[in-house]
């Protein structure tokens, strides 16, 4: 049913200026997505315009150029850094003779790829149906012809209005099972919440580090690698924190933490895949505290930050109080240490996950917030505002 690539597809990259400020990175990006779905990058067509062409995005001239150097390359697939509409796919297909596909199909296509849990798949499967309902004229050349089918559409049905129907059948069936499964894990989040456990959750821009850095906390040998989605299925374990035990009086129950590896997020990120994945990172809205892992090394740091904000408020985590935790101080050859808001609360640390550098300051760091984060509970704070002000400025 999907438009899925396979290993070693030959592509061209086509990538068009509005005058956004975070081009640049935004095409770095998208060879690095190209490059982690496995695809062989032929070449790229860059250009600038004041806004999109209705038909055709990029424009008949630019078009031109595409088909050639498609013509030219014999490429496979054209991938475009953008968002594009489905008219704008048929017109482009038609123009270019080969597949085309944007830059939400193929963040899809890489988490198809990616997701090993049977969630993780369900999820996957339903952000692909979403966006597929929207494109099904493309690439159809019987959708106008009547077709019979015995158990598959009424009398007179066209195949277009089979395809939609059953995509719909499929999708509520999806949600309907990622439904119990939610409800499973608000269980299993009451269980831990009667038994007064503290939550952590990693946040951050893809290949931030955050799975490394789960590692190196956790030693639980989750999968990481150099690479844009390299984790898509939550992974959760426990770390012992003995200050946090100590102050609850030395009960060694007591300085036990949950902590959760997330996916990572993106600058445009698929509006269908926040959705299909709002039940899992939802349960980032009920953790204690956030850690939210940035590549400190990166130049495009502070627009990362601020896209992993954007999909946080999303998901109504943005009320959530935040760790900043600036990793691959190797990179950076910056010392490790922590950084203090005007008001001497604490709000960053700077660690390596990779060689541990600043690890034991970060623990250090979790200890004492969480510290005031237990407080607050066991004194019966109701008041999310009040209670974030006192371990720390988010």
């Amino acid at each position: 049913m999907f438009d899925r690539h396979k290993g070693g597809e030959r592509v061209i990259l086509v990538a068009i200026d509005f005058g956004d400020p975070d081009h640049a990175e935004s095409v770095a990006e998208l060879r690095l997505l190209a490059a982690g779905a496995g695809l062989d990058i032929l070449g790229e067509v860059l250009g600038k315009r004041s806004r999109p062409d209705a038909a055709l995005f990029v424009g008949s001239g630019k078009a031109d150029e595409i088909a050639a150097l498609v013509a030219a390359t014999e490429a496979d697939v054209v991938i475009f850094n953008h968002e594009l509409s489905p008219a704008q796919e048929r017109n482009l297909e038609r123009r270019l003779h080969c597949r085309v596909i944007d830059r939400v199909t193929l963040i899809l296509d890489i988490f198809a790829r990616r997701a090993q849990s049977a969630e993780g798949k369900l999820q996957v499967e339903l952000a692909q149906l979403q966006h597929l309902s929207t494109r099904l004229v493309r690439g159809w050349t019987h959708l106008e012809r009547q077709r019979g089918g015995v158990g598959m559409r009424g009398p007179g049905e066209k195949q277009l209005e089979t395809d939609r129907r059953l995509i719909g059948v499929r999708v509520k069936a999806l949600r309907d099972r990622l439904a119990r499964l939610e409800k499973q894990r608000r269980t299993q989040r009451r269980s831990r919440a009667r038994q007064q456990v503290l939550s952590v959750a990693l946040v951050g821009y893809t290949n931030a580090g955050k799975s490394t850095l789960f590692n190196a906390l956790t030693r639980a040998g989750a999968y990481a690698a150099d690479q844009l989605f390299a984790t898509l299925d939550t992974t959760t374990r426990k770390i012992y924190l003995p200050r946090l035990a100590e102050a609850a009086g030395g009960d060694p129950a007591s300085g036990e933490v949950v902590i959760s590896d997330t996916v990572g997020f993106i600058t445009r990120l698929p509006h269908d895949l926040v959705a299909a994945f709002r039940a899992t990172l939802e349960a980032t809205a009920e953790a204690d505290l956030l850690l939210h892992v940035i590549d400190s090394a990166s130049p495009a740091r502070e627009r990362q930050m601020e896209a992993v904000e954007k999909v946080l408020k999303e998901i109504g985590a943005d009320a959530v109080p935040q760790l900043r935790v600036y990793n691959k101080l190797d990179l950076t050859g910056i010392a490790p240490g922590v950084g203090h808001d005007e008001y001497g609360k604490l709000q960053s640390v700077y660690v390596s996950a990779r060689t541990g550098a600043g690890l034991e300051l970060l623990r250090d760091a979790l200890s004492e917030i969480l510290v005031a984060r237990r407080a607050d509970h066991d004194a019966g704070t109701t008041d999310d505002d009040t209670s974030r002000h006192t371990a720390l400025s988010a």
